[in-house]
C-alpha cells in the first residue's frame, strides 16, 4: 500500500462507497460521520427538513446539542432570552432535541458552554473520529487526532438522517513548526503568523496537518487554538497526530472509554499518524523562535503583524487587489499607515470564544492582570468557554483575580465573538479580542476588532492600548 497521510487514513477508514472513478483530491465518496455537535443557530432548518420529510434521526446518540450562540452571558444566568428571535431559536431547538431524542445541554445545564469547548472536555470527540457540524470552527477537533469540518444546513439534515455525507477529498498541506516558542508567545501567535504568511485563502482546498517540535511542545488546549483558527486561512479540515498529551487529556473525561476499553482504544489511537514517507501536496515551514506576539490591524485575520510593528502602507503593496483591501480595512479601522501598533488605544477588551476561553487561556490572562487594574476608560470582560471551565477557574480563584482587576466575570457562551446576543461593540468602539475573526461588524456594527492571544488582551486592558505582553510579564 502506498504511504498515506493521517488525513488519507481517516477518510479511507470512513469511506462507505466511492462515488466516482477518480482517486485523490476531488474524488467523491460517501463518508461515514462518527459524531456531530448541534447548536440553536445552524440546526433549525435541518430539523424542519426532517419533519417535512417525516424522517427520524438515524443515530441520536451520535449527536450532542448545546445552546451557545444567542444566549446572554450576564453574571446572573436565567433561562429567558431577551431577544424574541433568539428565544424562538432556543425553544425550537429544545423541541427538536426532545422530539428526535438528542441530548441537550441547554442554558441552565451545568455542562452548558461553547460547542467546541464542551465536546472535547466531555470526551465526546476522540482520536480517529470524523466529526462534521454546522460551524466552521469544527476544525478544533483536529487537536485530538480527529478530522473535523463545518457543514451547511442541508448537509446537517443529510447527516442526521443517514449518518453519512457526500464528500470531496481535499489536497493535503503539512505545516511544520520547528523549534520552541519564546516566552510570551502562544499557540494563538503561531496560527496568526501562519495566516499572515499564507493569506486568508492560503489553505483553501486543503486539509492541513500540523507537525513538528513546536506543535508537540504545546498543550492540547493550545493545539485546539491552532486547529480552531486554521479555518481562517481556508482550511477545511485539520489534523494533528495524537500523542501521550492527548491520551492524558482524554483519559479522565466523562465520555471516554474506561478500563479495558480505554487500553484497547489507546493502542489503536497510537497508530494514528502519517506514514514517515507520506507525500503532501504542499509543505509550509514555520520557525517557532521567529514568531512574536501578534495582533491584527485590519478586517481579515491575515491582516496582522507583530505587536511591535507598524500599520502597513497600502502604497507599498504591489498587488492591486490586496492594496484595495488594505485601503478599505484602514478606513474602517480608522488607522493611518505608519502608526505604531502598540500606540493604538482600546475601549473594550474581550477574553472568550471557542478559540481562547479554556482554563489554560484564563490562567495565562490572570497571570498578567494579577495585582494590576484595567485602565481607565476600558470595559473588560471574561467569558469562560463552558460552565465547567467557569467552575474550575473559580475553584482556582481566577475569578477573584479578574474581578479585583476590574474585569467582568460572566457566564459561558459565544458572547462578543459574533454579536449574536447582547454582548456587542458600539459603533466606533475598538476592542482587543481573543476571538478568531475581525471582519467588519463581526462584534457589532461599526465595531473595530484587533485579534490577539488572551494574555495579550489582558495586557491591552491593563495598558489601555495594544501592547507587548512581554513587557508586563517581566515586571513583578
Amino acid at each position: 500500500m502506498r504511504p498515506r497521510t493521517l488525513y488519507d487514513k481517516l477518510v479511507d477508514a470512513h469511506t462507505v462507497r466511492r462515488l466516482d472513478d477518480r482517486t485523490g483530491p476531488g474524488a467523491g465518496v460517501l463518508l461515514y460521520i462518527d459524531r456531530t455537535v448541534l447548536n440553536e443557530y445552524t440546526s433549525p432548518q435541518a430539523f424542519s427538513g426532517l419533519r417535512a420529510a417525516d424522517r427520524a434521526v438515524w443515530r441520536p446518540g451520535a449527536a450532542l446539542a448545546v445552546v451557545d450562540h444567542v444566549n446572554p452571558t450576564a453574571a446572573h444566568r436565567i433561562a429567558a432570552m431577551p431577544d424574541a428571535g433568539g428565544a424562538r431559536q432556543v425553544a425550537y431547538f429544545g423541541e427538536n432535541c426532545r422530539d428526535f431524542g438528542i441530548e441537550l445541554l441547554d442554558v441552565l445545564h451545568p455542562l452548558q458552554g461553547i460547542e467546541h469547548v464542551v465536546a472535547p472536555e466531555q470526551g465526546f470527540v476522540l482520536p480517529g473520529m470524523i466529526v462534521a457540524a454546522g460551524d466552521s470552527h469544527t476544525t478544533t477537533y483536529g487537536a485530538l487526532g480527529a478530522l473535523g469540518f463545518g457543514i451547511g444546513t442541508s448537509d446537517i439534515e443529510h447527516y442526521l438522517a443517514t449518518q453519512t455525507l457526500v464528500y470531496r477529498r481535499m489536497r493535503t498541506l503539512r505545516v511544520t513548526v520547528a523549534g520552541r516558542l519564546s516566552p510570551g508567545v502562544t499557540a494563538k501567535d503561531v496560527v496568526m503568523a501562519l495566516i499572515r504568511q499564507i493569506g486568508a485563502d492560503g489553505a483553501t482546498g486543503y486539509a492541513v496537518e500540523f507537525a513538528g517540535a513546536g506543535i508537540a511542545a504545546l498543550s492540547v488546549e493550545g493545539r485546539m487554538t491552532i486547529c480552531n483558527m486554521a479555518v481562517e486561512c481556508g482550511a477545511r479540515g485539520v489534523v494533528i497526530a495524537p500523542d501521550a498529551a492527548v491520551m492524558a487529556y482524554l483519559r479522565d473525561t466523562p465520555r471516554a472509554p474506561k478500563g479495558a476499553l480505554w487500553d484497547a482504544a489507546v493502542a489503536q489511537w497510537s497508530t494514528l499518524a502519517s506514514d514517515a514517507d507520506a507525500r503532501f501536496d504542499r509543505e509550509v515551514d514555520l520557525a517557532a523562535d521567529a514568531i512574536e506576539p501578534m495582533v491584527t490591524w485590519g478586517t481579515s485575520p491575515d491582516q496582522a503583524a507583530p505587536v511591535n510593528g507598524w500599520v502597513p502602507d497600502p502604497d507599498a503593496e504591489p498587488d492591486p487587489g490586496r492594496r484595495r483591501d488594505m485601503v478599505r480595512a484602514l478606513a474602517y479601522m480608522d488607522l493611518t499607515a505608519g502608526t505604531a501598533l502598540a500606540a493604538i488605544p482600546i475601549q473594550r477588551a474581550f477574553i472568550g470564544s471557542c478559540t481562547n476561553a479554556r482554563l489554560s487561556d484564563l490562567r495565562e490572562a490572570a497571570t498578567i492582570v494579577r495585582g494590576r487594574h484595567v485602565a481607565e476608560g476600558v470595559h473588560a470582560m471574561v467569558v469562560p468557554g463552558s460552565s465547567s471551565v467557569r467552575r474550575a477557574a473559580e475553584a482556582e480563584g481566577l475569578d477573584r483575580i479578574f474581578l479585583a482587576a476590574g474585569f467582568e466575570w460572566r457566564q459561558s457562551g459565544c458572547s462578543m465573538c459574533l454579536a449574536m446576543n447582547d454582548d456587542v461593540l458600539a459603533p466606533g468602539e475598538r476592542c482587543a479580542s481573543s476571538t478568531n475573526r475581525n471582519f467588519e461588524g463581526r462584534q457589532g456594527a461599526g465595531g473595530r476588532t484587533h485579534l490577539m492571544s488572551p494574555a495579550m488582551v489582558a495586557a491591552a486592558a491593563i495598558a489601555g492600548h495594544l501592547t507587548d505582553v512581554r513587557t508586563l510579564a517581566r515586571k513583578p
